[in-house]
C-alpha cells in the first residue's frame, strides 16, 4: 500500500518535470536555454519514473536492471546535451542576450 503511494508520487513528479521541460523548449529563446531545459527536465523525469518502477517492483532482479539503466542514462544524457551545444557553438549560433534599452 505505501509502496504504491510512493510510486504514484514519483510518477507524478516525473510527469511534472517532463511537462516543465516541454514548456521550456517552447518558451525559451535560443538553442542553449532550450537545451538546458530539455536535458535537465528529461533526466529528472526519467529518473523519477525509474525510481517509481523500482519502488513498485520491490527488491528483485528488475530493480538491478533499472539501476544499471539509470546509471547509463545519468551519464549519457549530459554528454549528449554537451555534444549538441558544442555543435551549435561550432556552427556560430550565439547565445541569446537581452537587449539594453
Amino acid at each position: 500500500m505505501i509502496a504504491a503511494i510512493i510510486a504514484q508520487i514519483f510518477i507524478s513528479l516525473g510527469f511534472i518535470f517532463a511537462l516543465l521541460g516541454h514548456l521550456g523548449v517552447i518558451v525559451f529563446p535560443d538553442v542553449y536555454t532550450r537545451l538546458q531545459a530539455s536535458s535537465t527536465c528529461a533526466t529528472t523525469s526519467v529518473i523519477s519514473f525509474f525510481i517509481a518502477a523500482m519502488v513498485d517492483s520491490g527488491f528483485s532482479v528488475i530493480t538491478g536492471k533499472i539501476v544499471v539503466i539509470s546509471a547509463f542514462f545519468i551519464v549519457s544524457s549530459p554528454v549528449s546535451a554537451h555534444i549538441v551545444a558544442r555543435y551549435a557553438w561550432s556552427r556560430g549560433i550565439m547565445p541569446w542576450r537581452r537587449r539594453r534599452q
